[in-house]
């Protein structure tokens, strides 16, 4: 869950690495009694996310600007809609617009690519997923982001659940140590909260995992990792139910519903914040000058 806390966090490092000492332009060119109003507009059609982080950005700059959100994270919205208004002090709206635009324009740009890839599966019973492939600092933002376009999360951390990998298992194997076993003893002394997935490149791998699952304690996942279709098609067959079947690897909105329709439970793709390409949003901006006399600005995507 994204908290406050943790907005004001990041957002707080963002405004420190942007104006370490102040915003010279806005304190030199304008006037300190100057005040402003700003559309935050679309220019692309897409799906809303990160309001609360883009207020942040102003609020954190002066509690005085006032943010007003048209949208809620998860909503749809078109080229032209103004997604929401700022209004107060000019010198800290502009001091925060490109921090406010650049967490908003990189969240709504996550949002917009999950939900393609949720559409492009919509009828089967694949659910899409995130991975840790975030970007280092704002994995929470981007994990909201994937929740706002209507995927789900992965583990959060390495802290959550045990994932053993591929290179988990190789460096197992290459000490002589029994997959089956280890992961038996896993099971044995993990909490029963714990969930336990291990990833597979073939399908013979499959049933030496799921041989270590217990009456007490079971394998919770098996992650198919860059199989065919029609490998992927066998493996859920062979796993029949014992695990929940994760795909993953070789997942793009070309390949996705091809991937859904083989029965899997899970597909995981880190395309979803590695590449998400940030969303076009622009602030429209009205400065009223000391002599009450308006001026429009238009800060872009860029």
């Amino acid at each position: 869950m994204l908290t406050r806390r943790h907005i004001d966090r990041v957002v707080a490092a963002a405004l420190d690495e942007d104006a370490p000492w102040g915003d010279l332009t806005s304190r030199y060119l304008i006037p300190e009694d100057a005040v402003a109003t700003a559309d935050l507009v679309a220019r692309e059609p897409g799906v809303f996310s990160g309001g609360e982080v883009f207020a942040a950005a102003f609020a954190l700059t002066d509690p005085a600007v006032a943010v007003r959100l048209h949208r809620r994270d998860g909503e749809s919205f078109a080229a032209g809609d103004v997604l929401a208004t700022v209004a107060g002090p000019a010198r800290a709206v502009l001091t925060a617009e490109r921090v406010g635009l650049n967490f908003v324009q990189r969240m709504s740009g996550i949002a917009t690519l999950t939900a393609r890839y949720v559409a492009a599966v919509a009828g089967t019973r694949a659910r899409i997923a995130d991975t840790r492939k975030t970007t280092p600092g704002l994995r929470a933002l981007e994990r909201h982001a994937v929740r706002s376009g209507g995927g789900r999360n992965h583990r959060y951390s390495l802290s959550d659940a045990v994932m053993a990998k591929d290179n988990h298992l190789a460096v197992l194997t290459a000490g002589g140590a029994d997959v089956t076993a280890a992961l038996r003893t896993a099971l044995a002394e993990l909490p029963h909260t714990a969930h336990i997935e291990v990833e597979v490149d073939r399908l013979d791998q499959i049933e030496p995992v799921l041989a270590a699952s217990t009456a007490a304690a079971r394998i919770g996942t098996i992650m198919l990792d860059n199989f065919s279709l029609d490998d992927l098609r066998a493996g859920v067959a062979q796993v029949a139910g014992r695990a929940t079947v994760e795909a993953s690897g070789g997942v793009s909105l070309e390949t996705v519903a091809a991937i859904a329709a083989t029965g899997v439970d899970v597909i995981s793709v880190g395309a979803l914040t590695h590449s998400a390409r940030a969303l076009d949003l622009g602030l429209d901006a009205r400065i009223a000058r000391g002599d009450g006399d308006v001026a429009p600005a238009s800060t872009p995507a860029g």
